[in-house]
C-alpha cells in the first residue's frame, strides 16, 4: 500500500524528518507515537501533499490499481482522488460551505476519477446520513456549515464521518484523539473499526494509549528525531504509557 525509504524533509532549513522508513501492508492499521516535537505531523503533512514541507531525499510509494506511483510527485487533489485521506489534528471552520454539499463533491470527484458513477442527490444523502447513524452522530452535522461552531469533539467526530462516507484507501489520523472525552474516544474507535478492511489501511498519530486499547492496531512504531526508533505491537503502547520514551532514546543512544 504505501512504502516510505529513507525520507528525509526539512522546513526553514531545520531537519524535521531524517532517514525515515516505514512499510504499511493493505488491511494494516499502523500507530505512529513520539514526544512532542519528533516529526509526527511532518510525516503526516507530507503525505498529505503539504508544499511548505522541502524534501531532501528519499521516496514514497503509494500502490494504484497494483502499480507503484510515486505519491510525493501527486499534488493534493490527485492523491484524494486516489483514496488518500487525512483527518488534521486541527480541522478548519469554512462557514457558508454545508457539510452535507462539501461531501457530495468530494464524493462524486472521487467517484468521476475512479471511473464510477456519481451518485444522485437524494441517493447521496441517504447515504451519508445512514454512514451518520452507523457511527452515532447527530444527523444535524450533515446540515451545518462545514465544522463551523462545532466543539472539538464535535470536529473530530465530523472528520471520522467524512473518512466513513469518503471510503479512502489510506487514511492518516493525526491526533483524531487529542483533547476529546470518554464518549467521543468511543465514537472515534467505532469508526475506526467499521472503516477497516482488507483494502484499507490506517496510520493513525496518538499520544494516548486509550484510543489503542479500543482499535488494537497490528503495529506501533515511536519516532524520535525524525526517526523511527522503535516498533511493537499493542504491548509497546502499554510501556510507554507507564514509562515513557526516555528508555527508547537511551537505547536508541547506545546508553
Amino acid at each position: 500500500m504505501l512504502k516510505i525509504q529513507n525520507l528525509k524533509v526539512q522546513i526553514e532549513k531545520e531537519r524535521i524528518l531524517d532517514h525515515l522508513n516505514l512499510n504499511i501492508k493493505s488491511g494494516e492499521v499502523h500507530v505512529l507515537m513520539g514526544p512532542n516535537g519528533s516529526g509526527k505531523s511532518t510525516l503526516a503533512k507530507v503525505l498529505a501533499g503539504d508544499s511548505q514541507y522541502e524534501i531532501l531525499e528519499g521516496q514514497v510509494l503509494y500502490e494504484v490499481h497494483f502499480k507503484e506511483k510515486d505519491l510525493l510527485s501527486m499534488d493534493i487533489s490527485q492523491r484524494a482522488q486516489e483514496g488518500v485521506f487525512m483527518a488534521f489534528q486541527y480541522p478548519i471552520e469554512i462557514p457558508g460551505l454545508n457539510n452535507l454539499e462539501f461531501l457530495k463533491t468530494a464524493f462524486n470527484s472521487i467517484c468521476k476519477h475512479q471511473g464510477v458513477d456519481v451518485m444522485k442527490e437524494e441517493d447521496f444523502n441517504n447515504f451519508a446520513l445512514n454512514k451518520a447513524k452507523e457511527l452515532g452522530v447527530d444527523e444535524e452535522f450533515l446540515k451545518r456549515d462545514l465544522n463551523a461552531g462545532f466543539s472539538g469533539g464535535e470536529k473530530k467526530q465530523n472528520e471520522i464521518l467524512q473518512m466513513m462516507i469518503l471510503s479512502p484507501r489510506l487514511c492518516i489520523l493525526d491526533e483524531s484523539d487529542s483533547g476529546l472525552d470518554v464518549d467521543s474516544i468511543k465514537k472515534i474507535a467505532k469508526g475506526i473499526n467499521r472503516f477497516i478492511n482488507k483494502d484499507r489501511s490506517v496510520l493513525l498519530i496518538t499520544h494516548y494509549h486509550k484510543l489503542l486499547e479500543l482499535i488494537r492496531p497490528d503495529f506501533v512504531h515511536v519516532i524520535i528525531d525524525g526517526r523511527i526508533r522503535k516498533t511493537g505491537n499493542f504491548s509497546l503502547s502499554e510501556k510507554i504509557e507507564a514509562e515513557g520514551y526516555d528508555w527508547i532514546s537511551k537505547t536508541s543512544q547506545g546508553l
